[in-house]
């Protein structure tokens, strides 16, 4: 049973599989003997940093902080396909510099439409 190549494989994942079984069925269990369910209204009410809640959950958030954070994402990324290819530049090719150019300029096309959207305005 050792000779075949993917019983390795299937050990190491059998061993993956119990190292993240085992903490949740031994904290559900550890939850059915300790803490028994005991529902009343104080357990069943709703509870917020110390401070009974007041009016409702509900409020108006600006859709704008999304695109902040997805303009930040994708300019962040940006630096992590750039680097390779700067540090490797005087080893690669003209088809490798070309991709790279239109890249950035995919990237520039981006931010000018984030700019004329008025995207970067904060307010």
């Amino acid at each position: 049973m050792a000779s075949n190549p993917y019983f390795s494989l299937a050990v190491l994942f059998v061993a993956a599989l119990g190292f993240g079984l085992a903490p949740l069925g031994l904290a559900k269990l550890w939850g059915m003997v300790f803490s028994p369910p005991k529902p009343n209204a104080i357990k069943n009410s709703i509870y917020e940093c110390g401070l009974e809640s007041k009016g409702d959950a509900w409020m108006q958030f600006r859709s704008a902080y999304y695109l902040y954070a997805i303009i930040f994402l994708i300019f962040d990324v940006e630096a992590v396909f750039l680097l390779p290819f700067a540090v490797a530049f005087t080893g690669l090719g003209v088809a490798a510099c070309v991709s790279m150019l239109v890249f950035v300029l995919l990237l520039i096309e981006g931010l000018a439409w984030a700019w004329a959207k008025g995207v970067l305005t904060w307010a």
